[in-house]
């Protein structure tokens, strides 16, 4: 019997033990999950303070746009001025230059009825000269012509591109011509520095796209902009799990509507 109870003995010490290991095992377990959570916590806090500073910050951002847009505006309506008096010096060359064709068309029909008269040999003369100074003049106002011509072309080309940069900048985009790097990261508070600004393209509140190997690697959001840098924060959610951003990276304009890049 005594040996049965200590059998008995044995088992329940043997199961208590077990147990025991168990539970602290599970201990170990919610304290290393608690960390995380912690450290979870800590870090979506750290984001939460970045968002905060990035929304004070969108109303002066929005009064730099409207600024810029009202001096694109100008731009244009200079250049559309300019363009309009190319428009009217060319009319006025091309009316002069018909005029001067229809007098050497008239001397030619006046010359060809004369003949050999020699008579009429210094009247021939004087039309001669007159006719080498009328082909001269249109010679000279064709020219005057294909350069004003060339003018009207490049004012139209500007006016174009002033006319498409404003309505970009009119709807928060950065310009199509963007082309710049990550100069510096800060992972602790979520968002990088760009090595261009206002003189690159990059416009404030715009979304940006990191580029790597041809892949979109990670979104940003435009939160401050100066001439020749810029600040923007990563958009949460549009890097991957297994993307670390380095310095150097490609950005070019990205699109708000932008799915989160998937892992390889």
């Amino acid at each position: 019997m005594a040996n049965i109870l200590g059998i008995f003995t044995a088992i329940i010490l043997a199961v208590a033990a077990f147990v025991a290991v168990k539970n602290k095992a599970r201990l170990e377990n919610e304290i290393v999950n608690r960390d995380s959570e912690l450290q979870s916590l800590s870090t979506s806090q750290g984001r939460l303070k970045a968002a905060q500073e990035d929304l004070k910050q969108l109303p002066i951002d929005r009064a730099e746009s409207d600024a810029q847009a009202v001096t694109k505006t100008g731009e244009e309506t200079q250049t559309r001025e300019a363009n309009d008096g190319l428009k009217s010096d060319i009319e006025s060359k091309t009316a002069k230059i018909s005029s001067n064709k229809q007098q050497l068309d008239g001397i030619r029909e006046k010359t060809s009825e004369i003949g050999n008269t020699r008579e009429l040999a210094d009247k021939m003369k004087t039309m001669r000269v007159e006719l080498e100074e009328l082909d001269q003049s249109i010679t000279d106002d064709e020219a005057t012509l294909a350069n004003l011509t060339a003018q009207n072309t490049s004012a139209q080309s500007e006016e174009k591109t002033r006319k498409d940069e404003l309505d970009t900048f009119s709807k928060g985009e950065s310009l199509p011509s963007l082309n710049t790097r990550i100069r510096n990261i800060y992972p602790a508070w979520g968002f990088v520095t760009l090595a261009a600004g206002n003189n690159g393209g990059v416009i404030a509140n715009s979304t940006l796209a990191v580029l790597r190997d041809g892949e979109t690697v990670a979104l940003l959001l435009v939160t401050a902009v100066e001439s020749r840098s810029a600040t923007a924060s990563i958009i949460p959610d549009s890097i991957g799990e297994d993307v670390t951003l380095i310095v150097g990276d490609r950005v070019v304009p990205g699109s708000k509507g932008a799915k989160k890049p998937t892992a390889n």
